[in-house]
This record gives C-alpha cells, sequence and structure tokens, in this order.
C-alpha cells in the first residue's frame, strides 16, 4: 500500500543530507569480482514476493547476474532514511531499490537514480499505465521503472445502498450522497484519517476530484506554489470537515489508518469505506477465521471512489512501488535487465496474485488468474490509469506533513481558513521559515 509516514522535524532535502553525510561514511561495493555479478536489490517488506523475483529473474538471467535482496525497514519513512544515508555515501552496493512512489523525484533531483535511456525507457515504460508512469518521471526522463501500482476503490453494503437508493456503480455518485446515505441508515463511513500519509492521500484525491492541485510548479523546488486556497481547496475542506462532524463518522475517524478503517467497516455499522484492495481479499481471511460472517461478505460490492462535485469525474487515489537503479552501482547494465525481468507482465502477473499489489502494466489484468482472484480487477485497472498522483517534488515530505497538520482533525477543519492556512505553512516550511 506504500504508505508513508513523514517525521515531525523539517527535512531540508536529501541534497544536504548527501554533502554532510558523503564525508562520514564509507561507499561500499557490490557484487562478485571476475564471476557472475551480484546485484542487491533493496526491498520493502512484504510476504517473500520479491525475493520469489530475485530468484526467478536470476535464473532466467542463464548467468548474467545474480540477485540478492537486502530487506529496508517497515516504513516507508524509514525505507527513505536508510537508502539516503547509504546513497549520500555513493554506495555502489545498491544496484536496485525499492522506492515509494513518492520519494522517486527527491532521489532523482539528489542524483541517487540512474536514469533509464531513450530505448531503456521504451521498454520498461511499454503497456504502463498513466499514472504510475508519471511517478517514476522526473524532468520529463523515466528515472525509475514502475514495479507495482495501487490504487482506492469505494467499498459499501449493497443492502444499505438499496435502502437509500443511490447507485454508487453509476459513476457518478458524490461524497455528499454517500454521506447523507450513511446518515439515513445509521451507517458509518470509514477513511484513513489519522494524521499520517494516507490522510494526505484522501485530501489529495478530494482536491483534484474538484479540479485542482495542491501544488504546481513542482519543477520549482522549494519555490513551487500551494494551490489549496482555491475553490477545489475549499470543496474538499468542505467534505472533510462534512465527515468529520457527521453521524456517519467512526469513532476513531482522527486516529484511522487503514485496518482501522477496514475494521469500521466490517462492523455492524458499516456502510461505505474508501480503501486499497487488499480489503477485500481480508474480508475473506476474516470469512475464514470465523470474525466476519459470510452473509456480511457477500454484501460487499466496489465501485470508483466518489465525486467532490456533482457531474464531474472523481480523481482515484494512486500509491505503489517504483524500481530504481542506484547511480553508483558497479553493475548498471545488468541492474537494467534484472529491473526489465521484475517489472515484465508475467512477474506483475506474479506479484499481484502472490502478494495482493495491483501490476503496473495493463496485461496484468488481463491474465484469467488475476481476473478470478480479483473480481474487481477491470475497476482497479481504470482507477490507476486514471488515478492522480500525489505531487511529484523533492520536497513531498514538507508538503505532505504541512496538510497533515492543518487539515486535521476532520472536525475542526474550516473551508474559509483552513486552505489558506495549508498554503501559509507549506511557503514557510519550504523557505526555511518554519519547523514542523
Amino acid at each position: 500500500m506504500a504508505a508513508v509516514t513523514p517525521s515531525n522535524r523539517r527535512r531540508t532535502g536529501v541534497l544536504l543530507t548527501a554533502t554532510f553525510l558523503a564525508g562520514t561514511m564509507l561507499a561500499c561495493g557490490g557484487g562478485g569480482e571476475g564471476g557472475t555479478p551480484t546485484l542487491t536489490w533493496y526491498t520493502n517488506p512484504d510476504n517473500g514476493g520479491q525475493q520469489a523475483l530475485a530468484d526467478k529473474c536470476t535464473e532466467q538471467s542463464d548467468g548474467a547476474y545474480r540477485i540478492e535482496t537486502a530487506l529496508l525497514p517497515s516504513d516507508a519513512n524509514g525505507q527513505r532514511e536508510q537508502l539516503v544515508r547509504r546513497l549520500a555515501a555513493n554506495d555502489s552496493g545498491i544496484d536496485l531499490m525499492s522506492l515509494d512512489v513518492v520519494f522517486v523525484a527527491e532521489f532523482a533531483e539528489a542524483g541517487f537514480l540512474r536514469p533509464f535511456s531513450e530505448d531503456e525507457a521504451a521498454d520498461i515504460s511499454e503497456d504502463v499505465l498513466d499514472g504510475p508512469l508519471e511517478t517514476a518521471t522526473w524532468n520529463d526522463q523515466l528515472v525509475a521503472a514502475p514495479f507495482w501500482a495501487n490504487t482506492q476503490l469505494l467499498w459499501y453494503r449493497q443492502s444499505v445502498a438499496d435502502e437509500t437508493g443511490i447507485d454508487p456503480q453509476s459513476g457518478d455518485v458524490t461524497w455528499d450522497q454517500i454521506i447523507d446515505a450513511a446518515e439515513e441508515t445509521d451507517t458509518t463511513v470509514a477513511i484513513t484519517g489519522s494524521r499520517y500519509e494516507g490522510y494526505t492521500v484522501w485530501i489529495n484525491s478530494l482536491v483534484a476530484s474538484a479540479g485542482g492541485e495542491m501544488l504546481t510548479d513542482t519543477e520549482a523546488g522549494r519555490d513551487a506554489q500551494p494551490t489549496l486556497d482555491t475553490d477545489a481547496g475549499r470543496t474538499a475542506a468542505e467534505i472533510v470537515r462534512r465527515l468529520g462532524r457527521s453521524a456517519a463518522a467512526p469513532p476513531e475517524l482522527d486516529t484511522a489508518i487503514e485496518e482501522d478503517a477496514r475494521n469500521a467497516f466490517q462492523a455492524d455499522d458499516g456502510g461505505f469505506m474508501v480503501n486499497w484492495p487488499y480489503v477485500y481479499a481480508a474480508a475473506q481471511g476474516a470469512v475464514d477465521e470465523g470474525s466476519l460472517d459470510q452473509a456480511t461478505f457477500d454484501d460487499i460490492v466496489w465501485a470508483r471512489v466518489p465525486a467532490a462535485v456533482e457531474g464531474e469525474p472523481s480523481a482515484p487515489p494512486l500509491g505503489g512501488i517504483d524500481l530504481g537503479i542506484g547511480a553508483f552501482s558497479d553493475h548498471p547494465d545488468e541492474a537494467v535487465a534484472a529491473a526489465q525481468c521484475i517489472t515484465s507482465v508475467e512477474s506483475g502477473v506474479e506479484y499481484m496474485l502472490g502478494e495482493g499489489n495491483s501490476g503496473a502494466r495493463a496485461a496484468v489484468f488481463d491474465d484469467p488468474e488475476v481476473q478470478e482472484a480479483f473480481p474487481m480487477a477491470d475497476d482497479i485497472r481504470e482507477s490507476i490509469d486514471e488515478a492522480t498522483p500525489r505531487p511529484v517534488t523533492p520536497f513531498y515530505t514538507d508538503v505532505s506533513s504541512s496538510i497533515q497538520r492543518t487539515f486535521h482533525p476532520q472536525r475542526s477543519v474550516n473551508p474559509d481558513s483552513t486552505p489558506a492556512d495549508a498554503d501559509d505553512l507549506i511557503v514557510a516550511v519550504l523557505n526555511g521559515e518554519q519547523l514542523l
């Protein structure tokens, strides 16, 4: 799900970090000498899927390379920090790295990623959905290989929708209609409302659904322009405030992460939820272990996330992991070949079936086994392709933390002032005038 948990201290960007750390750490070489090159792939924790791909691609290389995996910390922020420390010291032992999509621009700007050539990019980007491709691009150059992608759907009880007469699958249901339906049926609307990255994901989707952006001119770095104090930002704030003050809000709304939202939705008064696709398999598992009855599971259906403005399409969230090649790798050509294998359609199908994380290439969703295991596969593919990434900026953690601080808790959000407060805080933090 690639959730990010930014720390509460101000980040000055990896460029300054690199300057400081480069003199204090020794670079570590990677790979054997005179034999088969050994590539080290730094992976985020999963259930063994990345190790399985490393073994498969090693075998398929016919001795051209061998992939070993090294496990990064469990949270995305910890993953980022460990990689920054090593890459700041020009560590040649980082050949491949699994990067949360929001960190790609930061690493590319710092010179930590080896960009793909035009020919390499043509192969890496073939059949890749638009959303993931945007996250892997910086300054009009492909700097990472989209590995797997993620999006959110609206999950709801068919019985609740039938009772209120709304049809989320029609594609034009709004957040106001969802909240109205939950209030009418004494059910809840679950979202990830804790002050962490999952909350920024929701706010970005709301702003984009209202026709706006959280940040513009991202190529300007610290001079990028926050644009929450706009009609779109105020519309998003109105939805946040309404849910926060609604009887449809679960009791733990302002502390909820993904699993809390899933638990609220699976409760007796669950009605609606916006969450990642993993929740479907998790609900099946709950039935198997006896904590969720079959009738409730059979009542669960899905649709595209609600719209912020009636008559306008919603903007689904986007998450996932991109595969970066270390700029200081001793084996860049072998690393490119390995990345091509790891991100292939075949690998995407294997990883989606094994880990539940959606492929970044469109053809993954056509696989018969994927279609059987994920009845909502076509909806996931459409949402990923039409998703709106969070701002692609080297200073993303500062931007996200500023939004989380000003838009939280939900019940305190004021459409007349919160968006402007968020813009002011973002500018102050980027200019070094305020700490988070």
